[in-house]
Order: C-alpha cells, then structure tokens, then sequence
C-alpha cells in the first residue's frame, strides 16, 4: 500500500523498464548476465563493530541530496481460540479477502466474519452487523489535529482488530502524506476500545496473519540531519562530502529503530532494537533498515512487546506462506533517467475510427493513469517518466559531473521461519537477476521458492524475464528457464502447485505456462499470444484460469479492461474460452487483488469499474466456458453544494444471498441473483 509519492530515483526506475519494453530492437545492449549469489547474513560482533560498519557502508551511498535523489511529486493460538466467536450454523457463507495464500491474511480496507463487518473509513472504525445491515458501534482512532482520511488497513482475529495507520513513505519524507506509522489494537467485543498503540520508527511496508499472530514490516532511514551547503554555488561533490562527513559522525542510535507502546490507559514503554537482533549481508548500503515485529493480538500487546529483529537491508516486497515470511529488497535500484522518449501508436483521428481514445502509452499494469481509475488505499504503481539530458553547452564552464554507472539490477531475498510463537528466525537469503513485479512473484511449494523476475539491459532498451527455483533451506539456485518475453516485461504472475504462468507485453500478450514439478529442471510447455494483457491472474475451476486487464490494439495501444478466461487443462496448447471487454474503462483490480470477488460456488464475480461515463462494481458469472456480464452496481450520488460525483467502489463481498460492496460513501446491499439494491448503510 503505497502512496502516489514518490522520488526521481523511483521515476527513473519505471521509466528505464518502461522503455526497455517498447524500445526498437536494433541496436539493442545485450540482457546482462547476473550471477546468483547466496547473501548470508551474519551479526555484528559488537554494537561498536555495527555503528562502524554503518557509518563507513552508509557514507559510501550517500548523496548531494543525503539518501536518495531530488524529490518530485507524481501526478490465527489457545487464547485467540478462546476470545474468538464461535462460527455456528447462523453465521452465513462468507467471502473473505481475496489472499495469495490461503490462511495467511492480508490487510485490507474491510474485513468480515459473516456476522459483521469491520472497516475504517475517515480515521473512524465502524462495526456493522450483517443481519440488521445497521451500524452497530463506531471508534474514533485518529487525533483531532490528524487528517480524517488518513489511509488505514486492518486485519480481524476474533474479538481482535489491528489497525494499520501508514505513516510517510521514507524515501520521500518532505512530501510524506500527514499521520504517522502506528498500529493500533482494537477489541471489539461491546463497545470497541483500543487495548494498545503501537509506533514503530520508520514506514508500513506490509504485514501478514496466521492465526492471531501477525508479523508486521517497517523500513526505517538513519535520523541524519544533513547540512545546507555554505555556499549557493556548492556543487553536488561538495554537497556529497559534507553529508559523508555527517555520516561518519553519527551515532548508534541514528540507525537502531524505536518502538513506543502505549496500553489502554496511557502507560508508554520504549524499546529499542537491540545490536544483537541486528544482522546484515556481506555488500550493504547502510541506508535502510527492514525490521520486523511480532505481535500476538490475542495477548497484551504492552506486556508482550513486539520482539523486532531487524537487517540492514531495504525491502518493499513481503510474501508470507503458513511457514515462512520472504521480504525481498533491491539494495540499489536507483539509477538515472531514460533519455529516450518512449514510442507510442498514433491516435487514431475520428474519421479512422469510431471508438473514443485510449491513453496513448505502454499500459503498466500498476498504473491507475492508464486505467483512469481512481486512486485508492491500494497498491497503484506511478506513471512512467522520461526526461532529456540538456547538452553540454559549448564554453568555458566546467563539463558536468558524469552520471553515475546502473548497478545491478538484481533482488534480494531474505526468508525467515515463522512456523514457531514468537519472533522469527532467520533462515537464509538468495539473490536473483532482475526485479519482481510484486509478491505473486515469489511461490513457495514443497521446499522451494519459485521466483519471476524481468531483467533489462544496461542501455535499457530491451528485456527479458526468467523463473528461479531456490532451496528454501539454503536460498541457493536449485534450477531456472529463462529467455520469457523477450523485449517485454512481466505483468503478472501465479504459480498453483506445480504450475505457473506468466504474462509478459510490449504490443501482444504472451500467456506462457510453466511446469515446476522438476525443481532443477522447470521448463516452459506452452504459449498463447493474444492481443492486450493480464495483469492479475487467479485460479478459476478446474483447468480454467481467469485474467484481469487491458485489451489492446496491435500495436499495444490500450483499449480498455478485459476479463479473459483461458483453458490450461493441456500445459501444452493454452488457449482463451471467452472474453468480456469493456471500452475505455479501468478496474483497481488490475493492479490490487484485494479488489477482485470471485466465488466459486456459484461462478459470481465482482470487480470496481470506472469509465468516463460511469463508476461501480461490475458483476459477472464465470463458468468453465465463459465469461459473463450480469449487470452493474452503482452506489448513490454524491451530491454537493458546488458538485455531485459518483462514488467509485472498491471492494465487495458475499454474504449468504447478498452482494456487499464498499465505498468512501458507505456500504450497500444487493441481492446476489437480480442484483437489485437491498440497503444503503452511509459511513460519512
């Protein structure tokens, strides 16, 4: 759950794989070759031998503009069984979040038990009973000096809510959204109360629950105040040496993150991460730190603690199956901008043809300005950037600095063990060539992580996108198949057992199936080119996969959202069953699965649709042949003095005979057969 902010470097990166996707193909720099490394991580030997390495790693990676670039802004336990509510023949059939791995938890805006529903809309938790459809209770949680839509996610165990208030993004803390990072532990059993806060130093990057044990991960930066340059004419070595000067006379505790829980009635303990729960790689940037926390919301969290353990390391990345959490990081994956502008199909004029315009760019399957819909709590990518490099002038002034040389593009992996209570272990960490598209990448099944990545080339003009199969125990190279989509780069993934499939797309959308069941020996088996892309792919019956996207022309210019069913019974000949395109429109569910309802008891399917003329739920029935639309779910205008709006919505689920669906403005009800409205339940 990121926000639109973010800095030059991360606009740089997009642009690069942008491009690297839509370049011609003469003239092209070779795919690099990337070794796969095991990154063992070891503990300081003492805190002296921590803050040394820190300083010396920390002011070798800092900049003129101290850690990153110039800033541009972009348009389930015995007390958790006891304390939880008895599921009994009156509780009716529910969805719940729509989660990579069953029985690990994901946050998400609502969450539901079938006998209520929990969400937190304008700083306010509300609990609403499904069986009256009224507002039961609501909870205050942000402060009166706090902006009411600070964004918030939640996870639900029993009689338990954890609340997530996402802080400031680090990289980016001048344009960082007002709040601050803090999680707050709800009971909601009667009048809801907070039990406990919870602020942990640095940014929300993600969080897991198994049970009611949830493992919640934070990036934090050292707390460096940099110098203004003396002069107005200092130049970026300048800069660059007076701020390494300030690193390397920080201290510990610029780095070590904190912890601050206050209970219920307004006790606070601090903690600080411990050196010896600090472990890093051999090669690290000492810019960041990846902590993670434990916490047990059955119990008292002000009593427990959170017990962090934290690398020096970044991560951005959180995978979690029942047994094990991943979080990968790419230490350096800044880098300077493309200077080639991105080619794009010529929009038809109105005499060519009669559909309206379509956004005239490579679609990203992350990027809600393709898709024109509307920015949410989800996790939406940024638009693409490029910019020119002015030429040197041609006088006496000094030449410019040379622009610093592309790292590696590679990730790194790091697993820990969380099959135990308490704080998790460390296990391993790996390093594979490329980058992920998010965390369907990464698959763990019978003792191996199955990692998709899309490396580019060091002039970033083309691409290619591989599998890796790594031990679990070890993070080492068990087996790979690579030379996926030339030219192209992934835009989705799903590995099901012993299977996976892969999207990549430049100006055709290549459906490759995998077979995984040799670990050193995965082999693509087959293909499907099709126009347009998938962006998010889930498991629909038996043989069928279902697609979210964008349709496209030819030429990779997007159309508008398609949902495609294929038929991958044989690995060998995939193939597409039916597809429903709707025109110029866009869905959150291409780039957040927690958007997307699909319940296979009855084949109905939900997802949010936007179009210039229209804004709600597009509901369908998915069967083992086709794809179909049953109608669409509109909530009420919204009527201002000064303007009136429909509400886009963006989440929904099943409840018995019912369709329930979220937006900012409230909840409604509709019947799951003729879709007509049942209830409205306002939350502003």
């Amino acid at each position: 759950m990121k926000t639109l902010i973010r800095t030059a470097v991360t606009a740089a990166a997009l642009a690069t794989v942008t491009a690297a996707c839509t370049s011609a193909a003469t003239g092209q720099a070779p795919v690099p070759k990337v070794t796969l490394d095991a990154v063992r991580l070891v503990a300081y030997d003492s805190c002296d031998d921590m803050l040394s390495g820190l300083r010396e790693h920390a002011a070798e990676n800092v900049g003129p503009w101290g850690f990153g670039g110039p800033q541009i802004m972009y348009m389930e336990d015995t007390a958790a069984t006891a304390r939880a509510k008895t599921t009994t023949s009156d509780t009716p059939e529910h969805s719940t979040t729509n989660v990579h791995e069953a029985g690990v938890d994901e946050p998400d805006l609502i969450k539901t038990d079938g006998n209520r529903i929990v969400t937190v809309v304008d700083g306010t938790l509300r609990i609403i009973d499904t069986a009256t459809r009224k507002v039961t209770a609501s909870l205050k949680l942000t402060k009166k000096d706090e902006p009411t839509f600070t964004p918030a996610d939640l996870l639900l165990s029993g009689d338990r809510a954890l609340v997530l208030f996402r802080g400031g993004d680090i990289m980016v803390k001048s344009f960082a959204p007002p709040g601050e990072t803090r999680y707050v532990v709800v009971d909601l059993a009667g009048q809801p109360k907070v039990l406990s806060t919870i602020r942990a130093q640095g940014s929300y990057v993600d969080a897991r629950m198994i049970g009611s044990t949830v493992r919640l991960v934070t990036r934090s930066q050292p707390d460096i105040t940099f110098p203004e340059p003396k002069s107005p004419d200092a130049t970026e070595a300048d800069r660059k040496k007076a701020n390494q000067a300030v690193v390397r006379q920080a201290p510990l505790t610029a780095w070590l993150p904190t912890v601050e829980i206050t209970d219920g009635s307004g006790a606070v303990k601090k903690d600080t991460v411990k050196c010896e729960r600090v472990s890093h790689p051999a090669d690290y940037t000492g810019t960041s730190l990846l902590t993670v926390h434990t916490i047990d919301v059955a119990q008292d969290v002000a009593a427990t603690g959170t017990e962090p353990i934290s690398l020096a390391a970044d991560g951005d990345t959180v995978y979690g199956s029942g047994k094990s959490l991943y979080v990968a990081s790419n230490p350096r994956w800044w880098f300077p901008m493309v200077t080639e502008p991105v080619p794009v199909e010529p929009v038809p004029t109105a005499s060519a043809t009669a559909s309206a315009a379509a956004p005239a760019v490579e679609p990203t399957p992350s990027d809600p300005a393709v898709t024109s819909a509307p920015t949410t709590t989800g996790s939406p990518g940024e638009p693409a950037v490029t910019s020119s490099a002015p030429a040197t002038p041609a006088t006496s002034e000094p030449a410019p600095e040379p622009a610093p040389t592309a790292p590696p593009e590679e990730t790194e992996v790091h697993r820990f063990d969380i099959g135990n209570p308490g704080a998790p272990a460390y296990v391993a960490s790996g390093k594979v060539p490329g980058r992920l598209l998010n965390q369907y990448s990464l698959s763990e099944y019978e003792g191996h992580l199955r990692v998709a990545t899309t490396l580019t080339s060091t002039d970033g003009r083309t691409s290619a996108s591989s599998v890796y199969v790594l031990a679990a125990d070890t993070m080492a190279k068990v087996g790979e198949v690579g030379g996926l989509g030339r030219g192209e780069r992934i835009y989705s993934v799903r590995f099901i057992g012993p299977v996976g499939y892969c999207v990549t797309f430049k100006q055709v959308d290549p459906l490759y199936t995998l077979d995984l069941r040799d670990p050193a020996a995965p082999k693509v088996t087959g293909e499907l080119k099709i126009t347009g892309y998938s962006a998010y792919l889930h498991p629909g019956a038996e043989g069928r996969l279902i697609g979210i996207g964008q349709e496209a022309s030819d030429k990779g210019r997007t159309l508008g959202t398609q949902v495609s069913l294929f038929d991958v019974s044989d690995p060998a000949a995939p193939r597409r069953l039916s597809q429903l395109f709707q025109k110029e429109a866009g869905s959150e569910a291409e780039w957040d699965p927690h958007a997307f309802l699909y319940w296979p008891k009855t084949g109905l399917s939900v997802i949010p649709l936007m179009t210039p003329k229209e804004s709600g739920a597009l509901v369908l029935k998915i069967d083992d042949s086709a794809v179909t639309k049953l109608g669409m779910i509109k909530h009420p205008t919204h009527q201002d003095k000064d303007y009136a709006y429909q509400p886009g919505i963006q989440r929904s689920m099943i409840i018995g005979d019912a369709v329930w669906t979220l937006s900012w403005d409230g909840l409604q009800v509709n019947d799951a057969t003729s879709l007509a409205r049942q209830a409205w339940i306002p939350l502003r």
